[in-house]
């Protein structure tokens, strides 16, 4: 018996077969690889956010979220600002030393303009989120509250500079997230990269 085979077309066949599945390989993987990267919202997630303070009036706060977090911006007034010593010895750690802020926020008004205050707004005992009591010695938080920050799950209370009070389940003081600014009014938070302004 004789073999009259036609090696080019068999070469053309197996090359021709090889690409198709080659295509098929990387078409059916792609979607795999494509998986293990971060989506646009993740990455949208972390990254750092710009903020326009310059309608936050004195005695009011905003909520932005970073990371999927509430972050807290006070306007602080000058009344506010200056009951911010007044109560240091009923505090956990009132000059921060624990290390719960960036080195250019270690001060005694946790911020880089003494006005502005920016804070994570998750409580450092079980990440609930505390509610804003900007008002002077409420009856029902008692003490020498100047206010702050009460968090209604388990009691803990934090002053207008973010500073944890003692004998509240909380551990430390709330987070500072690292931050600066772009102008005067313009504030970048999750970046503080080449310094503030």
């Amino acid at each position: 018996m004789t073999d009259n085979v036609d090696h080019s077309k068999r070469r053309l066949l197996l090359a021709a077969t090889t690409a198709a599945g080659g295509v098929a390989a990387a078409g059916a993987g792609a979607p795999f690889v494509l998986s293990l990267m971060p989506s646009e919202r993740a990455k949208a997630a972390g990254a750092p956010i710009e903020v326009d303070v310059s309608a936050v009036a004195p005695g009011t706060m905003i909520s932005v979220e970073w990371q999927g977090k509430p972050v807290w911006i006070v306007h602080r007034s000058k009344e506010m600002l200056d009951m911010l010593a007044k109560h240091d010895e009923e505090l956990a750690d009132p000059t921060s030393s624990v290390p719960q802020q960036p080195e250019y926020c270690n001060n005694p008004t946790r911020s880089i303009k003494p006005e502005f205050l920016v804070v994570l707004g998750v409580c450092t005992h079980l990440g609930c989120s505390p509610t804003f009591r900007p008002e002077i010695a409420p009856a029902d938080l008692g003490g020498n509250w100047a206010g702050g920050w009460f968090c209604p799950c388990h009691g803990s209370r934090f002053d207008l500079a973010a500073r944890v009070f003692k004998g509240v389940p909380a551990p430390t003081n709330l987070i500072i997230p690292p931050h600066k600014y772009l102008s005067e009014t313009r504030l970048l938070i999750g970046d503080d990269s080449k310094g503030n302004a």
